[in-house]
């Protein structure tokens, strides 16, 4: 269906694409994925059309029908419901014809074809889809003017899925888009027949809908059979290999080194050291498999304070005076609390953040908090209003003039701007490096409550991984809202269904909520469902899991870093035993059987630590499934 071939593609002077080549059969589901600034969106505008490679190309049948949404939103008079019709001009067109044609032959054949393509049935598709994207009937028939940015680009979507062309091309469709909307496109998406191309960080979609993963790295791409957890898996493994390989090339790069050093100057081998240094000329050094700065997320854990944080007792708030958007809404907030709050966007959720943010005050009813509470709160409107003209340093030490260099470079260095990354100017970063400035900021003085509105925009699968390990890590109380089903399935203990006016606990799973949202049987909380377990419980044991699962990962930390320095130990050892004009002082006098016992203990303790690590690793595995 998709025959990608060479595609190189340089901007400014630098190679984006470096000979991309993959074929995508007929029918496929491909999720394309890469960290934040790969060139994924790139690679989609070269196979849209919209962008020439500088080598290479993308071709397809040529009677298919490309279908990618455009960077500008729908704007105008024209209604949700009328945009998303007009999508299909194949249907538009006809319809506009039988309106004029008076030859009754041709008339036939427009209304035949009408019928072939079920126009008729239109109409309520279209409506459908926009209902699963959020647009209510009253919303679906508002001009598109009246709407924010992220409401027409519902519409755009809306219009690409409705227009169901032959290659679907979605890049990060979920992002403007709550989980409820989230949900009904992974639903749909299942069910679409046609070869897609979707860009996401959504593992559960990733997972649940393609059948191949197009992985985008170093400007190449590779296909990978399966979802996103096999791709995982796959990497796993090859990252292990490459390591193991490097492990094993260096080895000999030492050994031919070391011979090369020490019979160089020899006439009787000077002919073996110079083959040992073409060997060493002819090695192609195997990459290491680095570690990525952008996966550091570190919350300063608050010092302690007693429950509750917060407590709600009846409480409305709004923006308009006698007209508030949430009522009689009682909620407590403890240190170990993690609350998901789920409903679909204009239902409130903002507008209870912000409560518990101290951003609003209750119009009736009581909150009540400590006066010491210190409240971090992470809104998209945060990443978007950060100077571009300034460097993370500058905006840190803004926000704290009474801090050493030192203190706010540690603050830094917790989210990964370390050396010159603290230096470089916002305008220079990515969506995702810039949610983490934004992180950092908001978390600088330890609070004791987190508050985090759709936090994961911009990250790629890894980075968000790091931002539920960082979660489980902090000390302190978090509210998240977030489309992202996979972090609240790991990283929330309680779900606040925003919904008919006020707020209240969701008495089930969130597979419990997905089902109630697809219309799958569920029941609405505070039916007569099964009895809710005592969630206080539920919260303590939450706590206690976290607590043990902390434990556990320095312990690997630890295991990982007592690894790593008896490897450089049993390094120098070696070195000393090839080469002892090189050794460290603790070894230039140690007789050759001496340093051989000594490499005996030292890989005796590698092997300890190692099975330190791997009985931590496996409890950690266990209480991750439990």
């Amino acid at each position: 269906m998709l025959n990608m071939s060479g595609i190189t593609v340089r901007l400014g002077g630098r190679t984006i694409l470096d000979g991309a080549s993959a074929a995508l059969p007929p029918g496929a589901r491909v999720g394309l994925i890469g960290r934040n600034g790969a060139g994924k969106s790139t690679l989609m505008r070269v196979v849209a059309g919209l962008m020439e490679p500088d080598e290479g190309s993308a071709e397809m049948p040529r009677a298919a029908r490309i279908g990618y949404i455009a960077q500008e939103t729908p704007s105008g008079t024209a209604t949700p419901f009328e945009t998303v019709l007009a999508a299909d001009t194949e249907r538009a067109d006809l319809l506009a014809a039988s309106e004029t044609e008076s030859d009754p032959h041709r008339l036939s054949e427009i209304h035949e074809r009408l019928n072939a393509i079920g126009a008729h049935a239109a109409p309520a598709r279209a409506a459908r889809i926009l209902v699963g994207l959020g647009f209510d009937e009253a919303a679906q028939q508002r001009p598109l003017d009246s709407f924010s940015g992220g409401w027409r680009m519902r519409v755009a979507l809306g219009a690409l899925l409705f227009s169901a062309p032959d290659l679907l091309l979605l890049d990060e469709p979920s992002n403007h888009l709550d989980l409820e909307a989230t949900l009904w496109l992974e639903n749909f998406l299942k069910s679409y027949r046609a070869t897609m191309l979707i860009v996401s960080h959504e593992r559960d979609l990733l997972n649940n809908v393609v059948d191949h993963i197009l992985h985008l790295e170093g400007g190449k791409v590779t296909l990978y059979a399966g979802g996103y957890d096999a791709f995982e898996r796959q990497r796993a493994e090859r990252q292990a290999q490459q390591g193991a390989m490097r492990e094993k090339q260096l080895a000999e790069r030492a050994k031919l080194q070391a011979f090369v050093d020490r019979w160089r100057a020899k006439a009787s081998k000077a002919k073996q050291a110079q083959s040992r240094v073409k060997a060493l000329a002819r090695m192609q050094p195997i990459a290491e498999v680095a570690a990525d700065p952008s996966l550091s997320f570190d919350f300063p854990s608050p010092a302690e304070m007693k429950p509750p944080l917060v407590m709600l007792d009846m409480a409305a708030v709004g923006y308009a005076p006698g007209k508030p958007v949430l009522s009689r809404v009682s909620l407590r907030l403890d240190p170990d609390d993690r609350i998901a709050l789920l409903g679909r966007n204009g239902n409130g959720k903002t507008t209870l953040a912000r409560l518990l943010a101290a951003q609003l005050a209750p119009m009736d009813g009581e909150m009540n908090a400590p006066g010491k509470l210190k409240v971090g709160y992470f809104t998209q409107y945060q990443v978007e209003e950060l100077d571009s003209g300034d460097t993370p340093l500058q905006h840190m030490s803004r926000l704290m003039p009474k801090a050493t260099p030192a203190a706010v470079r540690a603050q830094l260095g917790r989210f990964g701007f370390s050396g010159d990354k603290a230096t470089m100017q916002v305008a220079k970063m990515s969506g995702g490096e810039r949610a983490r400035l934004a992180l950092a900021l908001i978390t600088r003085d330890a609070p004791h409550l987190l508050i985090l509105d759709e936090p994961t925009n911009h990250l790629d699968v890894d980075a968000r991984e790091a931002l539920v390990q960082a979660l489980a890590d902090y000390g302190g109380a978090v509210v998240m809202v977030s489309h992202d089903r996979h972090m609240l399935e790991l990283a929330a203990d309680r779900l606040v269904l925003v919904d008919d006016g006020t707020a209240r606990e969701f008495d089930g799973s969130l597979d419990d909520y997905t089902d109630l949202v697809l219309g799958r049987g569920a029941q609405r909380p505070g039916s007569d469902a099964a009895a809710a377990p005592n969630r206080k419980d539920q919260r303590r044991a939450a706590a206690e899991a976290r607590e043990r699962n902390k434990s556990l990962r320095k312990a690997m930390q630890q295991a990982e870093a007592d690894i790593a320095k008896l490897e450089v130990r049993r390094t120098e050892i070696d070195r000393a035993m090839f080469d002892p004009s090189s050794a460290k002082a603790e070894d230039a006098g140690r007789t050759m059987t001496e340093l051989m016992k000594l490499r005996a203990r030292v890989s005796d303790q590698i092997e300890a630590a190692e099975a330190a690590w791997l009985e931590a690793s496996e409890a950690a595995e266990r209480q991750d499934a439990a």
